[in-house]
């Protein structure tokens, strides 16, 4: 994943304090991911500008932890540490934690429940927004550190839309079926079954005009089709755009 910014030493610092490791860079560009399996592109944007109101882009891109013991520990690094914790949740499918990095991306950080434990009520996926269970996360938790463990990847990704349909309608073209929906303002779709490698929402509005060049946030992202369980490396990379 790809993400403009518009101060490249201070999100470069953030980065690295929030637990990913610097693989490479240069004066206009670091890539950073969990040991040396890529995950984050960070590219500066000279003469950018902030997102506006009401556009499509990035709600939060989705950290998947190999472990439920492993969000425990960054759940006690993060009180430790005073990351910018802005909300957590248990969906019944995953447990999350969320983070906004310094220009405002968004950043969740998670740990998945077993298959066994997911539920399809009248034959659609049950994600739901309950209360996390701080107190049993962190009774769990292994030892915080300060890096993300290998075997971490990006997990899902989550967007604002103008056309739910139409976004829809497109990754479904790329072989993603839909898993559950959110009211009238979000879906989830998948492949092979996963609770969601696709976040849709229109949060921002319907109609929310498309990302312009010049503005800070997301360029372009990969989605991993993982072929094993979900923390196999191999995978198959498509880049789909906004």
């Amino acid at each position: 994943m790809e993400l403009k910014v518009l101060d490249l030493e201070r999100e470069s610092t953030f980065y690295e304090w929030f637990g990913l490791t610097r693989i490479s860079g240069d004066a206009n560009h670091a890539v950073y991911g969990a040991d040396d399996a890529p995950l984050l592109r960070l590219t500066s944007l000279p003469g950018g500008r902030e997102r506006p109101r009401h556009t499509a882009g990035l709600y939060h891109f989705a950290i998947l932890l190999p472990s439920e013991e492993e969000l425990g520990g960054f759940l006690q690094r993060t009180l430790e540490e005073r990351l910018p914790l802005t909300g957590t949740s248990d969906h019944l499918v995953s447990q999350a934690l969320y983070f906004d990095d310094p220009e405002g991306n968004g950043i969740e950080v998670y740990a998945d429940r077993p298959r066994s434990e997911w539920q399809y009520p009248d034959g659609r996926l049950k994600i739901g927004i309950e209360h996390l269970d701080f107190e049993r996360l962190l009774r769990i938790a292994a030892r915080p550190e300060k890096k993300f463990s290998a075997g971490t990847v990006l997990g899902h990704m989550h967007l604002n839309v103008g056309d739910l349909d139409a976004s829809q309608a497109f990754y479904e073209s790329l072989g993603m079926e839909l898993m559950a929906e959110g009211g009238q303002v979000m879906r989830f779709l998948s492949w092979d079954g996963y609770h969601h490698h696709l976040g849709l929402n229109l949060l921002e509005g319907r109609g929310a005009a498309p990302v312009e060049p010049g503005v800070r946030g997301l360029h372009s992202f990969e989605i991993r089709r993982l072929e094993g369980p979900l923390t196999d490396p191999s995978a198959i990379l498509l880049t789909p755009p906004i």
